[in-house]
Parts: structure tokens; sequence; C-alpha cells
């Protein structure tokens, strides 16, 4: 045959032997066989166009017992060349032998999803896998050892793909990996749906258990593997888990668990963790049945806690549920079929959540300022008895006790205060009164200035919608009523009084009821009461401040609630008639007196929420502080003569606890034995 003559001189310069055995099979004998040599009986055999890189050099040797396909002899020589780092890369009808790791900057023999299934087993291809649900370059960590060292693997993140450059017998290995790997995330939530059990119920018993049973080794800061919650809109449980296992496990469980209760219902105890449960038990009665009412209205219904029956219609007929606030563990007891349980249920989980709290400080800023000033001369002529035995005087008098001129004849001690300049002329005695002093003359002048300056911060704690108060004051007693019996009898009855004792101080009263958005509507009373004359025949005299509101307040808002600002003159004059209207000499005949005083009195709100312990601890260190840096400042000085007392105080303020999560309580339910 013509080509069997080139074959053998092929087979010649390359060194090695070759035996045709028939039309289609050849056995190959190469030893240590130069590559260009070899090139070239594969050449004259495939009849393909070979080009060589400069940089191939080395041998092949290739070794068959029994003939093989011509077909089959390129695929035996690519994997020769492998072997040695080089691949061949095949476009254009030309074979180019280039080393494996420039083989990824040649167009490759296909590209795409899917690997062609024929030929091309050890030449080098390049692949887009493009992902559906994991992300790319977490692939790359898994991919990468599975790649010739020389091939490369590239993850695009624009559309989570990768290229991989690789030999195309080992491109079906990677396609199955990736996509055995590229499945929808485990851990994505399921629905649960349940039919006769409470979603609510469930969750807490199922969290529980398998949270238990969790494995307790966990990576930091990694999500948690297993999570339950309750929907109950739709009475179902949303589980979220990395482990199928567990998520089957799940499900048996909560398929034991959601199974129908008996005909006349089951009972149920419900522990609540913030609500009051009698409040929220004639809530629940309320929604139960329209005869809750009625009920209420009798002696028992109307007793704390008191059940209440009422009819509800079920598939068995007509039957009666119960609903028992138990003060005492702070719970409530349903007997109802399970439809209605579980609608309790839910309106229970909404109704018992954690109050927001309310911190209220009043601001009381009082300012006063009193100011007046007097001045009078007064005269005075106490004459002695003339010849017929008359006395004749006469003069001027101004003022009350210790500050007119005849008083202090009388008592010169009871002089008011101020300034005051007399001249005696002796004394003098009067029939009647007695010896006194003959004062002539009286000079007045005084003039006096006071100023105050009030602030009362009083505060409070209370929880949304709970009334609080404070008073801080004294309880004065006052006068009502009084009897005594005067006569000549053995026995007087012992006289008495009726007296009313009230408050005399500081009130503050508030109510404060929050908004969905955060605005506080507050009922406000503040009264600030002092004793002003306790020596009034009628009784004791108080100074009252007081005012009562309904205002909206922002969170951390400071508002004016109310206040009185008040200036007051007032100026007197008591003369002679006609002297002391003189110009001049006119002051030498009058008293004068002026005065003036000014009040600013302002109360003002400051609203704060506290909705959980962390903003309560808050301002509780704050004011518990402020009380202890007090107490050390008015600690006495150290003294040798009278020892160093150790005053009291409040003791250093502890670092507040870590919060530590009480477990979830858990509802009993109670089977009730059929019918």
């Amino acid at each position: 045959m013509p080509y069997l003559a080139g074959w053998l001189l092929a087979f010649a310069l390359a060194g090695g032997a070759v035996a045709q055995s028939g039309p289609d099979d050849v056995t190959l004998n190469f030893v240590n066989t130069e590559i260009e040599g070899m090139v070239m009986v594969i050449s004259e055999i495939t009849g393909k166009n070979f080009v060589l890189d400069p940089r191939v050099k080395g041998t092949i040797s290739i070794v068959s017992a029994k003939p093989l396909p011509r077909e089959v002899v390129y695929d035996v020589f690519l994997s020769a060349l492998r072997l040695q780092g080089y691949a061949a890369i095949e476009t254009g009808g030309v074979v180019r032998i280039v080393p494996e790791a420039d083989a990824k900057l040649y167009p490759g023999a296909s590209s795409g999803l899917r690997v062609r299934a024929s030929g091309g087993g050890d030449q080098v291809q390049t692949q887009a896998f493009h992902l559906k649900h994991q992300p790319a370059e977490q692939m790359l960590p898994i991919l990468r050892p599975l790649i010739a060292p020389n091939n490369t693997i590239t993850a695009h993140a624009g559309n989570n793909s990768l290229v991989i450059t690789d030999y195309a017998n080992n491109m079906p290995r990677l396609a199955r990996i990736i996509a055995a790997m590229d499945m929808p995330d485990s851990s994505e939530p399921v629905v649960i749906p349940l039919h006769h059990a409470s979603a609510l119920d469930v969750a807490v018993t199922v969290n529980r258990l398998f949270a238990e049973s969790a494995p307790a080794a966990a990576v930091a800061g990694a999500p948690p593997r297993f999570t339950v919650v309750a929907d109950m809109r739709s009475n179902s449980l949303l589980a979220r888990t990395s482990d199928p296992s567990r998520l089957s496990q799940l499900r048996r469980f909560v398929a034991m668990l959601d199974s129908p209760g008996n005909a006349g219902g089951n009972i149920h105890v419900v522990y609540l963790r913030n609500a009051d449960a009698v409040k929220l038990a004639e809530t629940l009665r309320a929604i139960h049945g329209a005869d809750a009412g009625a009920n209420m209205d009798s002696p028992t219904g109307a007793m704390l806690g008191a059940a209440v029956p009422a009819e509800v219609e079920t598939a068995h007929g007509r039957t009666s549920g119960i609903i028992q606030a138990d003060a005492a563990t702070n719970s409530i007891i349903i007997t109802a079929p399970d439809a209605t349980y579980n609608n309790l249920r839910a309106v229970i989980e909404k109704l018992d959540v954690r109050r927001a709290q309310v911190y209220v400080e009043a601001l009381i800023a009082e300012v006063t300022s009193d100011r007046a000033a007097e001045f009078g001369v007064q005269w005075q002529n106490l004459g002695g008895l003339d010849e017929s035995g008359r006395q004749v005087f006469g003069g001027t008098n101004f003022g009350g006790t210790g500050e007119n001129i005849i008083g202090l004849s009388q008592n010169p001690g009871s002089a008011g205060p101020g300034l005051n300049l007399g001249i005696i002329n002796g004394r003098v005695n009067l029939p009647g009164i007695g010896e006194i002093l003959n004062l002539g003359v009286l000079v007045r002048a005084l003039e006096t200035d006071a100023n105050a300056n009030i602030l009362s911060t009083p505060t409070l704690l209370t929880l949304d919608n709970e009334e609080a108060s404070i008073i801080i004051g004294q309880n004065v007693p006052f006068i009502t009523g009084q009897y005594a019996t005067t006569g000549g009898g053995a026995t007087t009855p012992t006289p008495f009084q009726t007296i009313e004792r009230q408050d005399v101080g500081l009130t503050l009263q508030v109510k404060p009821q929050i908004s969905e958005g955060g605005t506080v509507r507050l009922q406000f009373y503040q009264e600030v009461s002092s004793i002003n004359d306790i020596s009034n025949p009628a009784g004791v005299i108080t100074n009252k401040r007081a005012v009562s509101s309904t205002v909206l307040v922002e969170d951390g808002q400071i508002v004016v609630i109310g206040g009185l600002i008040q200036d007051a003159t007032s100026e007197g004059v008591r003369k002679v008639p006609v002297l002391g209207s003189i110009p001049g000499i006119g002051g030498l005949f009058r008293s004068k007196k002026r005065g003036r005083s000014k009040t600013n009195l302002m109360i003002f709100l400051r609203i704060t929420l506290v909705r959980d312990s962390a903003g309560a601890d808050a301002y509780t260190g704050e004011r518990y502080d402020y009380i202890l840096g007090q107490q050390q400042a008015t600690r006495p000085r150290p003294s040798v003569i009278f020892g160093d007392p150790e005053p009291p105080s409040l003791p250093v303020r502890p670092p507040p606890r870590m919060a530590v999560p009480l477990p979830e309580p858990v509802p009993m339910k109670i089977a009730r034995p059929g019918r």
C-alpha cells in the first residue's frame, strides 16, 4: 500500500517499532523516542497536521501488547503528552502542542455547560458553568484540588459562574460535582401547617426539646442550626435548619403533637410573662362568649378570676368553654376545643407583651422677690398738771404695736425692726395708765429685701397606662369643730375638738398612655402646698399651688404645664391733715410705706420612655450615684473630741448584672377523659 512505506520510514526515523495487524489495527512499541519523531508517526497514522512549540522537548515511551484501533492511536498519543506536561490544542485543522501551563491561552475544543462525549479526552478545554443556588466563590476551594496544577478555575461574581480550563476527560466529573453541590440551601425556611394544636405551644415545646439535643460544638458567630417560630395567623410553624435529618425528625415529632383532642375539649394552662392574668381573663371572656357580661354581673362572676362558661359551637354540637384566671401563678386556664383555644392563644400572645415604662420628671421652679421701705416722723407732748389739775397732751401716732410712739412710751422694748430715733424728756405719770416715758419725737426708718429661689424635682417611674403618685410633705391637723360646756354643776364635761388631717407638701400624680408612634398622652396633677401662718385664730393658713391637665409629650421633650408671673407694687401714706401736705416740712407730719413683690412660678415636665431593663438601669444608676455623692459630701470632718461616727449612706452601687434570659413558660395541656 502507498502509505505503508511512509509509516516504515517514519518509524525508522523515530527509533521505534510498528506492526500493522490489519487495515485498521496498529501495534505501537516506542521506548525513549523523541517527541518530534513520535509526532511524525502520529501525523502519518491520523492524517492530522501538528505544530510544535519550541519548548516542547523530551522523549516518550509507548508499549502496546496487542493491536490498537487506528482511531485510538491519537488518544494514546495525547495521554503520553499529558504525562510529559504538554497539551494538544486542536483548532482550524491544526494541532498545537504547547506546554500545559500555556494551554489556557488558546481557544479550547468546546465551551458551555456540557462537554462533548466523543473525542478530546486529553485535550485542554475551557468550560463555563453557571450556578443557580450556591455562590461561585464558595465553590473555588472545593474544585481547585480536582484540577491539574497548571490549569485554572475562576469565579465570576457578576453572573455567579465558574470558568474552568482543564482536560476534556475531567470536565464531566467536574460537571457532576458542580451539579451535586449547586442545590438549594437546606437551611431555607419551611412551613409546617398545624390542624389541631396551637402553633405557639408546639413551637415552645420543640424549641426546648431540640435545643437541648443540639450539638454542643458550635462555631462562634455562626447562624443557629435549628430555629422554629410560630405563625399564629396561619397556625403553622416556620422551621429552619441546616441538617435535613433534624428537619425530618421535626416533621415526625410535630405530626405526633398535632393530634385532635377530645370532643369535649381539653384543659390548657397558659403562664403569662407580663400581663395580669385576672384582667386578661376578663378580656378573653368578653371575646369568648357574648354572655360573659351577664355572668360578670352575678356575685360569682364579679369575683377576681371567676370562671365564666360560654357556649361554643363545635362539630360535635354546642359545648361550653371556661376561662379561669389563677392570680397566685399569674396564669390562665382555658377549657375549650382546639380551634377555639388556638384563637384565644393567638390573642394571649399579642396581649402578653412587655409594656414600656415612663420616667416622669416634674420641674417646679419658683423665684420670688419682696422689697419694702418705711419712713415716718411722730410727735408727742405729755404736759404736767396745771394749777386747776388739768393735763394737756397731743401728738401724731402712726402704725401698729411696736411702731407707734404711744406704744413705745409704754413699753420701749416693743420697738419694731429698723431704725428708731427719739427724744425722751423724763417720765410722766398719766391717770389710769401709770408712769410712762415722756417720748417727745420718734423717727422710724425700715427697708426689707427678701428673695427666694426654690426648685423641686419630683420624679416617678410607672408602667404605660398605669396611674402613679408620690407625696412628700407633712400630715397637718386642722381643727374642724370644738365643744365645751360651762355651768355650776359638780361635774363639768371635758371639752373636745374635732380634727381633720391633711397632707401639706408636694404631690405628683401621673397616668401616661404611650401611642404607637412614641407620643405620650399624660394626665397630670401637681400640687405644692406649705404652711403660711399658724397664729390665725380661725386656723392654719396654707399656701397652695396646683395644676391639673392632660398634655401630649414626645419622648425626651420638656414642656411647660403652667405657671404664674406676678409683679405687684403697693404704697401707703399716713399723715396729719393739712400739715402733712405742706411741701418740705410736711414730711415731719406723715409716715410712708412702699412695697414691691415679684413672683415667678413655672412647672415643667420631661418625659422619657424606658422600653427595656438597660434604660431603667441607666436612669437608676444616675440617680443612685447622685444621692450617694450628696451623702459623701455631708460626711463630718474628722474630730479628736467628738470622734468619727460613721454616717448612714447607700452602699456602692454594684455593676449591672448580665441579663440572663428566662426559659419560655411551657403551656401545660391536661387531657380530659373521654365522655
